[in-house]
């Protein structure tokens, strides 16, 4: 028969419950659950951890947030997650919060900036310990987080953001060795299949693939925009095997527009790369899986993720502001006409 101190207790399970079953204080209890301040012995720490786990206790996080003066957690606002380069990022900015004790709330602005401004008045209600934003504007408003003191980083930016922590991959230089790529294999007329966004801003991509072409002594190939995605790239295919000068390789701002872009060249047809060469951006899982695999410039999207978490919690602690950018890899498949 168990003792009336053993019973587990019918409502919600408090600390003093766990306190009770376990046999000591409740000040030994916040210990183990908090992690200290003060030391417990690892016997009792056992006993605490299993009335815990048998007694299914749940720490009261409001309480805990308004004690600790934290949430202990980190707001993330991207474009989609549904594509694959974001939630690739996405999922290494929760593992790189999560190593720091930190929990993520994921937004997703869908490209649209009055989505992406809702969900930063959002987190900023929501007291978050800091937001880490991958904007569709160069220059996103951020009064909202400001005004409430919430540290903000910009992920995936490639301009420097002076008074805030930024990070993103050098876009020239990644779509230029790209581009540099297709003119080896002997291509001279390369398009640019370029995407768009609510904020229209300057994209580095572009200026990777002009100075790319300008380098070697070749003319503007044609350029098709669209938007960011499987959809748009194969538009984009479309409006270029329609052009009157077809080009024999095109350069994709993005894999999902590769992507896109690859079924209209299927469906026309046409061998990849015998009659038109393709390279792309991001180094998405669905470029090593496509048909046939894309040579694509592979962005650091967990190196990213980790430097704007620290850079984050680094602002609650005074550290000055930065801008890191890293460098992209070529990957070489082949669809650019390499064995």
């Amino acid at each position: 028969m168990t003792t009336p101190a053993l019973q587990a207790p019918r409502g919600p399970v408090t600390r003093k419950d766990v306190a009770r079953y376990a046999g000591v204080s409740t000040a030994v209890v916040s210990y183990v659950v908090n992690g200290g301040p003060k030391k417990v012995a690892p016997a009792t720490e056992a006993k605490v951890q299993d009335a815990i786990r048998r007694l299914g206790y749940r720490p009261n996080a409001a309480a805990r947030a308004l004690k600790l003066g934290s949430s202990e957690t980190i707001g993330l606002v991207i474009p989609d997650n549904s594509n694959p380069f974001f939630s690739l990022l996405a999922h290494a900015v929760e593992d790189a919060a999560a190593e720091l004790g930190y929990a993520l709330l994921l937004t997703n602005s869908d490209g649209n900036l009055a989505k992406e401004l809702r969900h930063v008045r959002n987190l900023a209600a929501r007291q978050v310990d800091g937001v880490i934003l991958s904007s569709v504007l160069m220059e996103p408003g951020l009064t909202d987080l400001e005004s409430a003191e919430i540290p903000v980083v910009l992920l995936n930016h490639s301009a420097d953001a002076p008074g805030f922590n930024s990070v993103g991959v050098d876009l020239v230089a990644g779509a230029k060795s790209a581009v540099e790529h297709l003119i080896g294999h002997g291509h001279t007329n390369i398009a640019l299949a370029m995407g768009t966004n609510t904020g229209n801003y300057y994209d580095g991509r572009e200026e990777g693939w002009l100075q790319a072409l300008a380098g070697a002594g070749l003319p503007e190939g044609p350029i098709v925009r669209t938007p960011f995605t499987r959809e748009g790239g194969y538009a984009a295919g479309k409006r270029l095997l329609a052009a009157a000068s077809r080009p024999t390789a095109i350069f994709a701002t993005s894999d999902l527009q590769a992507v896109g872009i690859l079924r209209a060249l299927h469906e026309a047809g046409l061998s990849i790369p015998n009659d038109i060469a393709l390279a792309s951006f991001d180094g998405s899982a669905e470029a090593e899986y496509s048909w046939p695999p894309l040579t694509t410039v592979k962005q650091p999207a967990k190196a990213m993720a980790e430097a704007a978490v620290s850079a984050l919690i680094g602002a609650h602690r005074g550290r000055e502001s930065e801008h890191l950018i890293f460098p992209a890899d070529l990957q070489i498949r082949q669809s650019c006409g390499c064995p």
